[in-house]
C-alpha cells in the first residue's frame, strides 16, 4: 500500500491492517479524484498481492480480493480523533469479536513464514 500510495504522491497519515479490512487516514492531493485513487489502490494491491501469494488466485476466483466498497470521508479539524480511532480499533474490535463470538479465516495463515 505504501508503494502504491507513493507513486500517487498520496501520503499514509495512519493505518492498520485488521483480519479481515484496513483502516487508513491518508493525505490525497486535491489533484486526485478520490474514487479514481481507491479504485487504483484496490485494482493494484489485488494484483501485487496474487503475484506475491499465487495460491490465493484459486480462493479468491475472478480476481477479486477487496470488497466494492470503501467508506470516505473528509477529516477537516478532527484529524487527531480519527488517528486515534485507527490506532485503537484493534483493541475495540477484540472486544466486539469476544462479545459476538465471531471468527475470522485469516487467507494467509496457511503461508509458511
Amino acid at each position: 500500500m505504501r508503494r502504491l500510495c507513493d507513486c500517487k504522491y498520496v501520503e499514509i497519515i495512519e493505518s492498520h491492517a485488521m483480519p479481515d479490512h484496513i483502516h487508513m487516514l491518508l493525505s490525497i492531493p486535491p489533484s486526485i479524484c478520490v474514487s479514481e485513487f481507491m479504485g487504483y489502490l484496490k485494482g493494484k494491491s489485488t494484483l501485487m498481492i496474487f503475484e506475491r501469494h499465487a495460491q490465493l488466485k484459486y480462493k479468491y476466483g475472478r480476481r477479486v480480493f477487496w470488497a466494492k466498497g470503501y467508506y470516505v470521508s473528509t477529516v477537516g479539524g478532527n484529524k487527531a480523533a480519527i488517528q486515534k480511532y485507527i490506532q485503537d480499533q484493534e483493541t475495540e474490535d477484540m472486544v466486539s469479536d469476544q462479545l459476538t463470538f465471531k471468527e475470522y479465516e485469516d487467507p494467509f495463515a496457511h503461508i509458511a513464514k
